[in-house]
């Protein structure tokens, strides 16, 4: 009866800790969202591959080499396998350990000994012991299942931050691409202008020896293809960087990068009289898209993991206040001579159980405790912030996208007008009615236009690229 008593009082009182040692509950920081995006925005590629929207296939095969060969983004795989086998290791805590042993010794004893060998019995003994062993802790209070959330917290956080790196990937692959881009335009515009400006150099050249212009006017257009001259060497200086920064982006060889070139379309720079082409139009996101979807964001998503990862650690640092139970035993056999090892009396077994309560630590545990604690507070805090930036990040790029394709057109307009007002000013001066520097300035204004222009349209891609990597791709 007292035995029964006692069992039952017992098994009260692992109900009541084990009832204490429940993890906490996780619940989403609670965040005020607005209802719905205020502006239109790209649209989502529905595999993902947004960069698909500027209908570039080699910007497409860019980004599948870096995602490919990417020295960063293999960084965040092998972080990813390793948080997996974290995991695993986890799981495996929760199940028996069983291992095998084998000893074999010869062991000699003293003649001279407190207790003297009686007689007959060696001096020298032979001993062969095999066991196969089991080791088990009954996961009675959760520990090892809250370590095992938080691993798999872990390992969600590991993959959210490897899908963030891949869309940063994506994105500064795009944006370095199309930068190439332009600087190759612009290069084969001041190329173009030159060789257009030296030619008329030597044909003014010739005219002022014979007298027919004065020198003024030959020196002012000898000043102007310098200008021309000395903007080309800071643009192939800046193409050179970019093609070498991309070449590292997507991956390739030092060799590769010393030595290679990022294979692009041949620049065909628009004439005077031509208009510019048009930048790409992005897809438009359906009015009243929910703002939550903004929550699924690599970086987000990463940062709540992380958040529960901690929750589930406060229930790890709370269980090592209760008691540890570890169940052992082993079944094998012990003979002094090998004949006899696997017989019957040979046989050796043992069941063991240990109970361990800690009883007095110095305030040790209760501070792991509050320790876990204050790390949750501070995930919580850095998920909101992230959630406050993650919103700024899309105000700002919704903002400058629409403001980069404004300018673009503005600046195309403007390039147009210009063109037109070269031919005017090429007409006027060939009827005498304009002066050469009438036309040299708007010449040079045009120079300017086209230029501007072509950076207006390098802006415009990467301002699509920076929303697309706000929204989280």
């Amino acid at each position: 009866m007292h035995k029964s008593l006692a069992a039952m009082v017992a098994a009260a009182f692992a109900t009541v800790l084990a009832g204490c040692a429940q993890a906490p509950t996780y619940q989403r920081p609670a965040v005020e969202l607005p209802a719905e995006w205020r502006a239109n925005a790209p649209a989502y590629a529905t595999d993902g591959r947004w960069w698909r929207i500027y209908g570039d296939a080699q910007l497409e095969r860019l980004v599948e080499e870096a995602f490919t060969r990417n020295t960063d983004l293999a960084e965040a795989i092998a972080r990813v396998d390793e948080a997996r086998a974290l995991v695993g290791e986890a799981n495996a805590a929760l199940l028996p350990t069983v291992d095998g042993n084998l000893r074999r010794d010869r062991t000699g004893f003293s003649e001279r000994q407190a207790f003297p060998i009686p007689p007959g019995v060696p001096r020298d003994r032979n001993n062969t012991r095999v066991t196969v062993n089991v080791s088990w802790e009954p996961d009675l209070w959760g520990r090892l299942r809250a370590t095992r959330s938080a691993a798999q917290a872990d390992a969600a956080a590991s993959e959210a931050a490897r899908d963030g790196v891949r869309l940063a990937l994506a994105a500064q692959v795009a944006k370095s691409w199309y930068s190439l881009r332009a600087l190759d335009e612009q290069v084969a515009l001041t190329k173009r202008t030159l060789a257009l400006r030296e030619s008329s150099l030597a044909l003014q050249k010739k005219r002022a020896d014979a007298g027919l212009v004065s020198n003024f006017d030959y020196r002012q257009l000898e000043a102007e293809a310098a200008a021309a001259r000395a903007e080309l060497p800071g643009l192939e200086r800046d193409r050179e960087a970019e093609a070498a920064a991309l070449a590292v982006l997507v991956g390739r060889t030092p060799k590769a990068i010393f030595e290679g070139t990022i294979e692009r379309p041949q620049s065909a720079p628009a004439d005077s009289s031509s208009s510019a082409p048009a930048a790409p139009v992005p897809a438009t996101l359906p009015a009243g898209l929910p703002s939550e979807l903004l929550l699924r964001r690599p970086d987000l998503v990463e940062a709540e993991q992380r958040l529960i990862a901690a929750n589930a650690r406060i229930a790890v640092a709370r269980t090592e206040m209760f008691p540890s139970i570890p169940l052992t035993g082993f079944l094998g056999s012990e003979s002094a001579a090998l004949s006899n090892l696997f017989s019957g009396p040979a046989m050796i077994w043992q069941l063991a159980a240990a109970i361990t309560q800690p009883i007095f630590a110095g305030g040790r545990l209760e501070a792991r405790v509050q320790g876990a604690e204050a790390r949750e507070r501070q995930l919580v805090a850095r998920y909101q912030g992230a959630i406050q930036n993650a919103f700024r990040e899309v105000r700002v790029a919704l903002a400058a996208q629409a403001r980069a394709r404004e300018t673009y057109d503005a600046l195309a307009e403007r390039s147009r007008a210009l063109a037109e007002a070269v031919r005017l000013a090429r007409l006027r001066y060939d009827n005498g009615v304009a002066s050469q520097l009438d036309m040299i300035d708007a010449e040079r204004g045009l120079l300017a236009a086209e230029l501007g222009r072509i950076d207006a349209l390098r802006a415009q891609r990467a301002a699509v690229a920076d929303l697309f990597r706000a929204l989280g791709g």
